[in-house]
């Protein structure tokens, strides 16, 4: 009987559970978090800069030892932009169960087609470059966003070119999917607190290269500011045309086109252009201080430029790092939520905003500043909007 109760207790301890079992991605060493950015298609020229920002900075942090004695790690996935593609690698992802949490995922179309099989799957889905307001609301512990949202800032940045520029017909060039409706949701709240409403609004589909029609009716409409929800290259496209057809009309661009590339690639033609900014871009030649090391750091490690999506990569997984440290050593999703939570950041050398959750709130920051392209690269022409 001793013996046959020996054997009893040595098979219950065997297959107990640990009294604290691991959260998928933690071991006693190591944090892995997966992010899905573009890599090779339509907004590849973002998604590479937030890719190198973030890696840079986990691996900063790996050099000062880790996150309470655990390194971190990072699965990085391509989805070319592409909805499909960013379900599959999500799957694969959480297939693997070796993942602790999403950081960064680019794109609203992907964002808003993975994010809820990232939460369903309980991982925390942490800052993505999609301030659609669904990211962050209804509050839920594992939806964090850092970005103001767009319909926020686009609704105090068309109400601040009304008042300061006295527009009076505005149209608008949209994405025709779940970024351009929230642009325009934005827009139209910021016409409408000044009793007006769209003049005209046409679409295009993601990956469009030709936006001569588009331009015409615009045109046609006889709009004296045109807003912008697009991303870069069409930004640059949109504008060309505009130009093009002996059309100065002024274009503002949602912070999505707010990038060095923009007025790298368009040169002249988007000369004058509006946009919203998030932070302010890391520019060689005016930077000092800390900014000015980071950016040689950058330069060295990945032979480039750093440009603000370097920047907010960066910013993203600094703020990631500050809520593993709140959290403690005995990390998962739980306790995380809970730190992240109570987390207000510190502005640090790369000028962007404060950030502060609460139980809730999880929507870091909801302000925006305005710049403009002037000779060639941008200037901020306001203070944070309200």
């Amino acid at each position: 009987m001793r013996r046959l109760l020996t054997a009893l207790i040595a098979l219950a301890v065997q297959f107990a559970p640990p009294l604290h079992a691991a959260a998928p991605g933690v071991t006693e060493n190591r944090i892995r978090i997966a992010t899905i950015q573009d890599l090779s298609g339509p907004i590849a020229m973002l998604g590479a800069p937030i890719r190198d920002g973030i890696v840079m900075r986990l691996d900063e942090e790996n050099e000062r030892g880790g996150v309470h004695g655990r390194r971190l790690a990072i699965a990085v996935e391509d989805s070319g932009y592409d909805p499909k593609k960013a379900i599959l690698a999500t799957r694969r992802l959480l297939g693997s169960g070796e993942v602790f949490a999403f950081l960064g995922n680019l794109g609203t179309p992907v964002v808003m087609a993975t994010m809820p099989l990232i939460v369903d799957a309980g991982l925390p889905h942490l800052f993505p470059f999609s301030p659609h307001q669904a990211t962050y609301a209804p509050t839920h512990p594992l939806k964090y966003q850092l970005f103001a949202p767009y319909r926020d800032y686009m609704d105090a940045a068309v109400r601040y070119m009304l008042q300061e520029k006295g527009y009076r017909r505005v149209g608008l060039l949209y994405q025709d999917d779940d970024y351009g409706l929230e642009v325009m949701r934005g827009v139209e709240a910021g016409l409408a607190s000044q009793g007006l409403e769209l003049v005209e609004r046409t679409g295009y589909k993601r990956g469009a290269t030709d936006y001569a029609s588009q331009i015409a009716r615009l045109r046609a409409a006889g709009c004296d500011l045109v807003v912008l929800a697009t991303v870069v290259r069409e930004t640059v496209a949109a504008m060309r045309e505009a130009r093009k057809v002996g059309w100065a009309v002024d274009m503002l661009v949602t912070a999505s086109g707010y990038s060095a590339q923009t007025h790298e690639l368009g040169g002249e033609a988007v000369e004058g252009l509006y946009g919203v900014s998030v932070m302010p871009h890391p520019y060689a030649d005016a930077a000092e201080g800390d900014l000015y090391d980071w950016i040689q750091r950058y330069r060295t490690r990945y032979d480039a430029d750093p440009n603000v999506w370097s920047a907010m990569g960066y910013d993203v997984a600094d703020t990631f790092i500050q809520g593993l440290r709140a959290a403690g050593r005995d990390l998962d999703a739980a306790s995380f939520s809970a730190a992240l939570g109570q987390l207000k950041t510190t502005p640090g050398f790369l000028g962007g905003p404060t950030y502060q959750f609460s139980p809730d709130d999880h929507l870091g920051n909801r302000r925006g500043r305005m710049a403009r392209i002037v000779s060639g690269r941008w200037q901020l022409v306001s203070d944070y909007l309200d």
